[in-house]
């Protein structure tokens, strides 16, 4: 089966100038620290992922059916209401360390934090390490 085109894919839009956008300033803000929080923790320097995702490292993954693709191993994007963290592809069980991440929401595979002053940054670090072990043991996560 050839392979699938994702809708969210690399762009040629630098991380820098995508967050030199970001508004509110204090979201803006809280982008910019994430950016540096994701530097530090993956080694990856970050891609934007379709209009709104900055990502760090990727993986291609192939499914029993045939489907393949390449995504972003782990990132975030700044919306409106709330920033979304990607801990790909969420099939680990993390919930010994969100229990110690402070204030947040759960989706299949990312999380929402309404501001960074919500969460303990350091627990964060230690999700997106666990995330990014969990997904190299799937698929390979390398940087793009």
């Amino acid at each position: 089966m050839p392979r699938s085109q994702n809708k969210t894919t690399p762009t040629d839009q630098t991380a820098e100038s995508f967050l030199a956008g970001v508004q509110p300033p204090r979201k803006a803000e809280e982008a910019h620290a994430l950016d540096v929080l994701f530097r530090e923790v993956t080694g990856f320097e970050p891609v934007m992922w379709g209009p709104s995702i900055v990502g760090y490292g990727r993986y291609h993954y192939r499914y029993a059916s045939g489907r393949e693709g390449d995504f972003l191993a782990t990132g975030f994007s700044p919306r409106k209401a709330a920033h979304s963290i990607y801990i790909m592809p969420g099939y680990a069980d993390f919930g010994g360390i969100l229990s110690r991440l402070g204030k947040h929401k759960l989706g299949k595979s990312c999380l929402y934090v309404n501001k960074l002053a919500d969460i303990d940054l350091d627990v964060l670090s230690e999700l997106i390490r666990a995330g990014l072990k969990d997904l190299d043991r799937l698929w390979p996560v390398a940087p793009i």
